[in-house]
């Protein structure tokens, strides 16, 4: 009688953890392959894109922009800037709550967006605009002046990242040294001098009030030469750097 083979009728164990043949590994068909490729590439560059600006905007958070876009490319036209960075304890106060009466009076009641101001301007057919001084920032800072959608994307997507990042106080102190006063001056200090011969922790009521009037069109406008317009403006934001002080909407940057 033949002896039976044991082998042949032991059950044949299962591979530990599935592991793949080597069909399996290239059971993706080929014309899918590179899709799966540039999807995971775009994924792993907006990842580190995102981490990239978050790193940006939190290091601008307490180191002063060296520069802008705008800043350079209007020292490569003239050859020349006006500017000089200035602490927020250096400028006068009346000069912040002037600029913030003129430019967004609501500015501590809003987290980078005035939904009031935005209806107001959709109400009106859009013949004004309603940027608030986080989105100037932004703008002003990080992105290009232009009117394209791409930029304006950019600028809503960046502008509650910088609300959330910095402090109120830190957003206004970067505004006043980033704006453009005149053609080639950029900053309060550079405009305090330009106009009045003065530093900006000198600056009165009044000539706060008229550097913050001939935003946002310094270079049609001039603080030392008002026009009829301008003194209309500045008498305006006198009494409104006045009304923010005293019921409040200036505490979030001189509490």
């Amino acid at each position: 009688m033949a002896m039976t083979d044991l082998t042949t009728l032991r059950p044949k164990r299962k591979s530990r953890g599935g592991r793949r043949t080597k069909a399996g590994y290239n059971s993706t068909p080929l014309l899918l392959r590179p899709i799966l490729w540039l999807w995971r590439l775009t994924w792993q560059v907006t990842f580190y894109a995102v981490l990239l600006v978050l790193a940006v905007v939190g290091l601008f958070s307490f180191v002063d922009p060296p520069s802008t876009i705008y800043m350079n490319e209007e020292a490569q036209r003239l050859g020349n800037l006006k500017h000089e960075w200035v602490p927020i304890e250096r400028i006068s106060p009346v000069m912040a709550r002037s600029v913030v009466a003129a430019e967004d009076a609501n500015y501590c009641l809003h987290w980078g967006f005035d939904v009031d101001a935005i209806r107001d301007v959709i109400a009106e057919g859009g013949r004004r605009g309603a940027s608030t001084i986080s989105q100037q920032v932004v703008k002003n800072v990080f992105l290009w002046h232009d009117r394209s959608w791409t930029r304006k994307g950019l600028e809503a997507l960046l502008t509650p990242v910088v609300e959330a990042m910095w402090s109120k106080q830190r957003i206004v102190e970067v505004y006043l040294n980033v704006a453009e006063f005149d053609e080639g001056v950029f900053g309060v200090q550079a405009a305090a001098r330009h106009y009045f011969g003065v530093d900006a922790d000198q600056l009165s009521a009044t000539q706060a009030a008229r550097l913050a009037a001939i935003l946002p069109s310094p270079k049609r406008r001039s603080a030392s030469r008002p026009s009829g317009f301008v003194q209309q403006r500045t008498s305006q934001i006198v009494s409104g750097a006045a009304a923010i002080r005293a019921d409040g909407r200036a505490d979030c940057f001189q509490g």
